[in-house]
Order: C-alpha cells, then sequence, then structure tokens
C-alpha cells in the first residue's frame, strides 16, 4: 500500500516538474520571439530612415540641379535682353547724330540762303543803276552823234565783219580752249573734293578664314575619330578646313564667301556646342543655311539706312544683301556699291543733281553681281531686268545700263555713277586682278559637272588642285563612280586651262538611319 501511494507521489511530482519544465521552455521561447520582433521591428525602422534620408537626399539634389538650370536660363534671357538694349542704344544714339547733322545741314543752307538773297537783292540794285547810268550814256551819244543807237550798232557790227573776221575766229577758237580748260580743272577739283569727303579703307577680300579654338585639344576633336568629322565638315559646306601647327586656330579656305561665312558659323556654334559629331553637324549646318537668309536681309538693310534710301522692295532689299557675299576682283561688291553710292551722292550735291536719286542708282549699279551665278547673262543685263521687275525710276535703270559703256547715258544721274564706279575701282589697293580669274578658274571647275547625271555637289578644295564630286547614292553604283571620275577628268582636260594637276575625288556615301521614338 504504501509502494503504490510513493508511486502516486512520484507521478505527481513527475507531473508537476514536467508542467514547471514544460511553462518554463514556453516563457524563454516567448522572451525569445519576443527580443526577434523588437529586433526586426528595429531594422525596419532603421531601414526606412535610410530610405527617407535618401530620398530626402534625391530630392534636394534634384531641387538644387533645376535651380541652377533656372539660374542659367534666367542669366541667359538677362544676357539677351541686355545686348538687345545695347543694340537698341546705339541705333538710338546713331538716329541722333543723324538727326543733329540734319538740323545743322537745314542750318547751313538757311544761312546760305539768306547770304544769296541779301547778295542777290544787292546785285539787282547795282544792276539798276548801271542800266539807268548806261541809259544816259547812250542818249548823249546819240545827241552827239546824229544817229540812232540801232544805226551806229550796224556801222560798227559791218566795219568788225569786215575787217576783223581772222580775229574773231581766233579769239572764239582760244574762248573755246580758255573754256576747256576750266571745265578740266573744275571737274577735277570736284572730283578731288568728293574723294576728300568720303574716305573708306579698302579691304581686299581673301579666301580663307581663322576660326579661334579655346585650346588645342579641340583641333582632336574637330577632327575626329579616324577624321569622320572633318570629312563631314568638307563634305556637306564645300569648305575646305586646314588645320596644322598653328595654336588654337584652324582656317577654312574657299573662293565662295558665302560658303565660307556659313561653314564659320557652323565650326563656331559646334565649338561653343561641345557636340561634335557627323549627325550634329548636319544639323547645325541645315540651321545656319536657314538663318542666313535673315543675315542676308540684314545686310541691305544696314545698307540702305546708311544710305538713307527708303521705299525699296523686300525682294530687292534681299538681292542687295547677296551682294556682301560676291567680289569684284578681290572687291566686296556690296561695300563697293555702297562706296559708289556715296561718292555718287557727293558729286551729285556739287553738281545740284538730286542726290538721293544719285545714290540710289549708285547702290544698284552692280545689282546683277549678286545673282549672276544664277541666271544667264551679263550683270549688266541682269541689273536692269531687276531694276524694271521692282519699279526702280528710269534714271536708274539708264544708270545701270550705261554704267559700262554699252549704252549712252541719258541724264547727269548716269553719267555721275559711271564716273563714280571708275573711282572706287581705280583706287590703289581695291582690286585684285590675278584673285578674280582665280575665283572665276575655281568657278568654272565646280561647273564642269552640271551635265553629268548622278551627281548632287561638286566642290573644289585645296586652292583648285582638287575637285570633290558627290554622287547620288541611290542613282550611282561603285562600279558608275569610276566611270564618273574618268568622265570629268577628260573634261576638265578638254574645257579649261590650269596649272598642275588637278585630283577629282568622287564620293559616295551610303547612310541607313532610323529614329526611336
Amino acid at each position: 500500500m504504501d509502494n503504490i501511494l510513493m508511486y502516486i507521489l512520484l507521478a505527481l511530482i513527475g507531473i508537476v516538474v514536467g508542467v514547471s519544465v514544460t511553462f518554463l521552455i514556453n516563457t524563454i521561447r516567448g522572451n525569445s520571439l519576443s527580443k526577434k520582433r523588437e529586433e526586426m521591428l528595429n531594422n525596419t525602422k532603421k531601414e526606412t530612415d535610410k530610405i527617407k534620408r535618401d530620398s530626402i537626399l534625391e530630392t534636394k539634389e534634384e531641387i538644387h540641379k533645376l535651380k541652377m538650370d533656372a539660374e542659367k536660363e534666367l542669366r541667359e534671357k538677362k544676357e539677351e535682353a541686355r545686348q538687345a538694349e545695347n543694340r537698341l542704344t546705339q541705333r538710338e544714339a546713331n538716329m541722333d547724330k543723324r538727326d543733329l547733322m540734319f538740323q545743322k545741314r537745314e542750318e547751313a543752307l538757311d544761312e546760305r540762303e539768306a547770304k544769296l538773297s541779301n547778295k542777290q537783292a544787292t546785285i539787282l540794285e547795282e544792276q539798276a543803276k548801271v542800266e539807268e547810268i548806261k541809259n544816259e550814256q547812250i542818249k548823249v551819244l546819240q545827241d552827239l552823234s546824229g544817229i540812232s543807237r540801232e544805226e551806229a550798232r550796224k556801222m560798227v557790227m559791218d566795219k568788225v565783219k569786215e575787217s576783223m573776221d581772222l580775229e574773231i575766229a581766233n579769239y572764239i577758237k582760244e574762248r573755246e580752249n580758255e573754256t576747256k580748260l576750266e571745265c578740266d580743272k573744275k571737274a577735277r577739283e570736284m572730283l578731288v573734293l568728293s574723294m576728300q569727303r568720303y574716305a573708306a579703307d579698302v579691304a581686299e577680300e581673301q579666301t580663307v578664314t581663322v576660326v579661334n579654338l579655346p585650346n588645342d585639344e579641340m583641333k582632336g576633336r574637330i577632327i575626329g575619330r579616324e577624321g569622320r568629322n572633318i570629312r563631314t565638315i568638307e563634305a556637306i559646306t564645300g569648305v575646305d578646313l586646314i588645320i596644322d601647327d598653328t595654336p588654337e586656330a584652324v582656317v577654312l579656305s574657299s573662293f565662295d564667301p558665302l560658303r565660307r561665312e556659313i561653314a564659320r558659323i557652323t565650326l563656331e556654334t559646334l565649338i561653343k556646342d561641345g557636340r561634335i559629331h557627323p549627325t550634329r553637324i548636319e544639323e547645325l549646318y541645315d540651321k545656319v543655311s536657314k538663318d542666313m537668309n535673315d543675315k542676308i536681309i540684314e545686310y541691305g538693310n544696314n545698307a540702305l539706312f546708311r544710305l538713307g534710301i527708303t521705299k525699296v522692295d523686300p525682294k530687292l532689299v534681299e538681292i542687295i544683301g547677296k551682294l556682301e557675299f560676291r567680289t569684284s576682283y578681290g572687291q566686296n561688291a556690296l561695300a563697293h556699291s555702297i562706296e559708289v553710292a556715296e561718292l555718287s551722292g557727293l558729286l551729285a550735291g556739287e553738281l545740284g543733281e538730286n542726290v538721293m536719286l544719285a545714290k540710289r542708282a549708285g547702290l544698284l549699279h552692280d545689282i546683277g553681281k549678286a545673282i549672276d551665278h544664277e541666271v544667264e547673262g551679263s550683270h549688266v543685263e541682269i541689273g536692269v531686268d531687276l531694276a524694271k521687275k521692282y519699279h526702280e525710276p528710269k534714271e536708274v535703270i539708264n544708270a545701270i545700263a550705261s554704267h559700262h559703256g554699252d549704252i549712252e547715258p541719258t541724264s547727269v544721274i548716269s553719267t555721275i555713277v559711271a564716273i563714280c564706279d571708275a573711282l572706287s575701282a581705280s583706287r590703289p589697293g581695291a582690286r585684285n586682278d590675278s584673285l578674280e580669274n582665280y575665283l572665276k578658274r575655281l568657278e568654272q571647275l565646280e561647273k564642269v559637272t552640271e551635265d553629268i547625271e548622278g551627281i548632287e555637289k561638286t566642290f573644289a578644295v585645296q586652292a583648285g588642285r582638287e575637285l570633290r564630286v558627290i554622287v547620288k547614292p541611290d542613282e550611282v553604283d561603285d562600279l558608275t563612280s569610276y566611270k564618273i571620275a574618268r568622265e570629268v577628268k577628260e573634261k576638265i582636260e578638254k574645257e579649261m586651262q590650269y596649272p598642275g594637276t588637278i585630283k577629282v575625288t568622287v564620293i559616295r556615301e551610303v547612310r541607313a538611319q532610323e529614329e526611336a521614338k
């Protein structure tokens, strides 16, 4: 019995110990899970704080970047506004100077007119007195001689005719010679006075343009990988790009001033932009070519503003601006036309002719040179057609037609323009005959390929020692390219005279291009 009780007691003790141990284990396990949960919460909180801080930093950086972009754009707008304000200020100053000059001229004319009126009144008074004395003397002579004035005059004239025929002839001849000498002297004085009142610098047009670089490293970027950039520039502009040992400078060489100017602006824009690759070069070239028309109109308006000429057709203004990119024996055509206009105005003022009409005729006398490479005919014929088309006065049309002696001048204005054209062209250093012949040879070299099918563009480079022919890749294959090269070579040998040799290079390039959107 006692053993059974002991067994029961031990069983109860075992149960109590087992329950206690189980409770203890569960308690320890719960504490461990709570710690893990707290640790996970802490880690999650830390990670959340880190993500929040990173987001705040990224937001601040984005805000700072947007702020810097806005400030940069604001500075650029301010700079543009400042430049526009400076241009307006300069124009206002020029207008004020012009107004002051006109006021002074008007005052001088009024003063001169007043002096002439007083002098004329005095002369009239003296003439009246002389006439009165003369009549009195004639009356006294008639009373003394007993013959009338008409009879005495007839007797004297008969006597003179009988005895002084030879003397009168000699006298008339001497007076004619004296008059011619006096006219020549007066003409020389007027020409010298006109040239002294208008003195402009003589600037001969060159065939090269220097573009300054920020550093010598830019030369490598302009050349590009394996020379692809420089080849693209030369191909699309038709200008020879010379990169030598000259520090921080490259040279653009072409006989066509318009091509050279477009290439210069394109290259300078690429240097400022910093992105120099074939696609960017072509984009900028197209943009500059389109913007050049506005610049041509600006050149025309500036010339008209300088001369004070108004009421000119806008299309004619554009043609006048094109003269900036044409030369005559190395002399800039627009500068030459402005100089002729100024001299014509001064000379017309000395002769009492219409000054503004003379300036207009002088400015337009070579207008045909602006498009003589686009239209058949001499620049005189083209200029006459343009003047008639845009309803210019008949004096201007005649001045254009007669300034080279092709027809007889019908007005003093036409003669003045012809004289001033010769004056401008004959100034020392104004023209260069060899340069003009050189430019004509290059133009003729480029026109050799006009009647050959499949050719897109032709450029004379390397001072005319190389002719680059760009063909249409969809119309000309590789074998035909060799045929075109030989055909061009044979035409050059047959039609042209040139020193040395000319290298003919036919370029055929195919590009596959798509745009991902």
